[in-house]
């Protein structure tokens, strides 16, 4: 692994610095505030022009093919200034890699380029149910075939950006009476068919600007042809993307982590308490020390995940570390950020509590930190009993 980036890398956590700096910090207190969508929107279509959309998909497909790292880097700065934009990106991502991987060429050709220049302003995951989060093979919609199609019925929460996604991909049981998890096939439906509907937002503690709805498949009919891959074989499907997204939301967790810590330590050499700035106090030169260095680990784990992935080497195990790190050392981050403005901290004049409350649900999507345990002890276990 090269710690140290390429020129092409540094151009590209660059750019996104300078945009993140620019164009996403300046709105970022409103979108919070007011869900503006409109300005939501403005922002990702730039970000599409600038290339960040496809950052690991090939050219040909519209991406830049600047690899996973730079994606990685990509995302912790746009997540410094807006983790509601950030989460947007990182599943656009996600979602053209996912149909790059497994779609058929007509599938690629159709619906990749179209996230990546931002015709669509987004693309979503609909995995998640009720009754499977944490262990997605519990799934219950069904798809049925009926000639040349496939009928969809049942519903999924907790989808980001589905207001204004293009397409998503989705999951559904294919096979009832396959053992759990086998029987489970991966479908692109486009936004707007007939069945397909968008059900309520839902309220969040945090990261405000970015949708998270409901999605309900009443009759949904969609061609035999929105099949991606093998019938039954969505599961190992979702298994597999799951991991790269665990990259993009440790790299989000970091810059929202960096930017608490930025904002607290600037904090910390104005105020002035007992005759003298309260920087030159030990206690929160400690605070600073640890939270820096735990972030610095962070940044060094994410590197490793995204380069073994970059390598097309195993990097599940790699990913989940890094996940489970970076989210959980964000928050701690939010938190000792927040104790050392005081009561300031805990006010909306200061962008502290936004960072605590946009930080928090690191720990819980693309996987649970409970989950990321489990995947990193079993892979553990089993290489030692091999």
């Amino acid at each position: 692994m090269h710690i140290e980036l390429t020129e092409e890398q540094k151009l590209i956590q660059d750019t996104a610095r300078d945009f993140a700096r620019n164009q996403l910090e300046p709105v970022a207190a409103k979108l919070d505030q007011d869900k503006d969508r409109d300005t939501l929107l403005g922002n990702l279509k730039q970000l599409a022009e600038l290339g960040f959309m496809g950052l690991n998909v090939k050219e040909e497909y519209g991406g830049s093919e600047a690899g996973v790292v730079a994606f990685s880097v990509a995302m912790t700065e746009i997540a410094r200034a807006c983790a509601s934009t950030a989460v947007t990106v990182s599943v656009n991502n996600m979602v053209c890699e996912v149909i790059q991987a497994i779609g058929s060429e007509e599938q690629k050709q159709n619906y990749i380029p179209k996230i990546c220049s931002g015709e669509y302003a987004a693309g979503s995951f609909g995995l998640t149910e009720t009754c499977a989060g944490s262990d997605p093979s519990g799934m219950v919609t069904q798809a049925v075939r009926d000639g040349d199609h496939y009928v969809l019925n049942g519903s999924k929460i907790f989808i980001t950006s589905a207001p204004y996604a293009g397409v998503f991909v989705v999951w559904a049981v294919t096979d009832k009476e396959a053992p759990k998890g086998k029987g489970i096939s991966c479908f692109l439906v486009e936004a707007g068919t007939p069945g397909l509907l968008i059900g309520k937002e839902e309220e969040k503690m945090g990261q405000h600007a970015s949708a998270t709805n409901e999605l309900i498949f009443q009759d949904c009919r969609v061609p035999a042809s929105a099949l991606m891959g093998k019938e039954n074989d969505g599961f190992r499907i979702a298994v597999a993307e799951l991991a790269g997204g665990r990259i993009g939301i440790g790299s989000l967790g970091l810059g929202v982590g960096l930017a608490a810590m930025d904002h607290a330590s600037r904090y910390a050499t104005e105020r002035v308490q007992f005759g003298q700035k309260i920087s030159n106090f030990q206690a929160l030169q400690w605070m600073i020390a640890d939270a820096y260095t735990e972030l610095e680990a962070a940044r060094l784990l994410l590197m490793n995940a995204a380069c073994r992935k970059e390598q097309g080497r195993s990097f599940a195990k790699e990913a989940s570390m890094a996940k489970l790190f970076a989210t959980e050392a964000a928050n701690r981050a939010c938190y000792q950020a927040m104790q050392m403005l005081g009561g300031y901290g805990y006010t909306k004049d200061y962008p502290i509590e936004r960072y605590a409350r946009d930080a928090r649900i690191t720990t819980i999507y693309e996987g649970t930190s409970e989950i990321q345990r489990l995947i990193i002890s079993r892979e553990i276990l089993r290489n030692l009993a091999a």
